[in-house]
């Protein structure tokens, strides 16, 4: 008997876009017969999302065309990436396609475009009527993904704008990272193949949703107030330029955690203000893009305000994985998930852990191996309490079940 919500995943490396499709359609069909049987509908997808490497930017109309006309869901998804991931691998530096397609009855999918003409995105982003008319939604939206162009989108505003007009509903989704510069990236969305701005959906009705959004650094000295900061500068940290702190704080580190520092220094902004104790999950993670030898003025991958607080921080293949192993303890306690996805940061893989597999290896243990696909993302977006963010170094992830009866 076929299940009233199931999910089916396929991932390849087959050389070609036709050899690809063929592997992605054959694992499919073997999937949904195994599951579905005889019962199979035509047309039995609701929603399709596709995953693909650089080798197919320039033919992705027609990996979607194709797998639109066999498939046949209401609404497909999709972007380029610099690696993809599958229900058991993450394959990166090769030609690969991940898809994940799912029977969804009871829930309404309603997808959208966001661009922005001559990139100015003031007149939507900060309009809320002319903002839920581009992202028109029911009220019953359980979840948004998105999937959006880090060269024209400034996806910092655009989840502002989100957690304004959609209030506690959670975002999900990422940068493309196929590409290295502006026109680069290509987004899907059913016969609208885009290379800026960002496509998305809204899910609602009969579904349940769980979001883990997991950091691949770790805290490290004790938190520090700004003093002094224009744009993405600091300034004066408690009293003193960052550089100062610094050299105090490299002395101090174990031999270990000196290594660390060869894959860079991160900064941690606090969410919340007035938080007494601080600790993982608590800090939206940014890169140190560079330090003022003559000020010792630090630049940051993000604004900063005066008065926030911040705390140093490294990448740390140990800690990432514990963190993403606690996180996922209390879906042990829950039925399984049907399905999911997931969007890493394309500094975690290889570049972090040093060995392949890394943040699946953990989902498969922990969870089962649900049927699952994603991507390495130049941004990844997820919720801290009910709130979006567009955060750096993260596995966000989003297990997906039917509803309790």
């Amino acid at each position: 008997m076929r299940p009233d919500m199931f999910f089916v995943s396929a991932a390849t490396t087959q050389s070609g876009l036709d050899a690809a499709l063929q592997d992605l359609l054959t694992q499919v069909h073997q999937q949904t017969q195994e599951i579905a049987g005889n019962e199979q509908p035509a047309g039995w997808a609701d929603l399709l999302l596709v995953f693909f490497s650089p080798d197919y930017i320039h033919s992705a109309r027609k990996l979607v065309e194709t797998l639109r006309a066999d498939l046949k869901p209401r609404t497909v998804l999709g972007c380029s990436a610099e690696g993809v991931i599958g229900r058991a691998q993450e394959i990166e530096d090769e030609a690969a396609i991940s898809i994940v397609a799912a029977h969804l009855p009871g829930v309404v999918i309603s997808p959208f475009v966001m661009q922005s003409p001559d990139t100015d995105w003031h007149p939507l982003l900060f309009n809320q009527e002319e903002f839920r008319r581009v992202v028109d939604v029911p009220q019953d939206t359980r979840l948004f993904i998105l999937l959006g162009d880090p060269f024209s989108t400034p996806m910092d505003d655009v989840l502002e704008a989100f957690n304004s007009a959609y209030p506690g509903i959670p975002a999900v989704g990422g940068m493309a990272s196929g590409a290295l510069r502006p026109y680069g990236n290509t987004l899907c969305m059913n016969d609208h193949v885009v290379q800026e701005g960002i496509v998305g959906m809204a899910l609602a009705g009969a579904l349940d949703v769980d979001i883990v959004v997991s950091q691949g650094c770790r805290p490290i000295w004790r938190p520090l107030r700004v003093l002094s900061a224009h744009r993405n500068v600091i300034f004066n940290l408690e009293g003193r330029p960052p550089l100062a702190w610094i050299e105090d704080l490299i002395p101090e580190l174990p031999d270990e955690d000196r290594a660390l520092l060869e894959n860079g220094l991160y900064v941690g902004r606090a969410i919340k203000p007035g938080q007494e104790i601080l600790g993982r999950g608590d800090f939206l993670i940014r890169g140190v893009i560079g330090v003022d030898q003559q000020n010792g003025a630090m630049a940051i991958g993000d604004s900063i305000m005066e008065g926030e607080i911040i705390q140093f921080h490294l990448r740390d293949a140990f800690a990432a994985q514990e963190d993403l192993e606690m996180m996922l303890i209390p879906q042990a306690f829950r039925q399984p998930a049907s399905g999911a996805l997931l969007f890493s940061c394309n500094g975690r893989g290889r570049r972090l852990y040093n060995f392949p597999n890394g943040d699946i290896s953990v989902i498969s243990h922990s969870l089962g191996s649900p049927h699952l696909a994603g991507f390495f993302c130049a941004g990844e977006i997820g919720p801290i309490g009910n709130t979006n963010f567009l955060h750096g170094q993260t596995a966000s992830l989003v297990l997906f079940r039917a509803p309790n009866p």
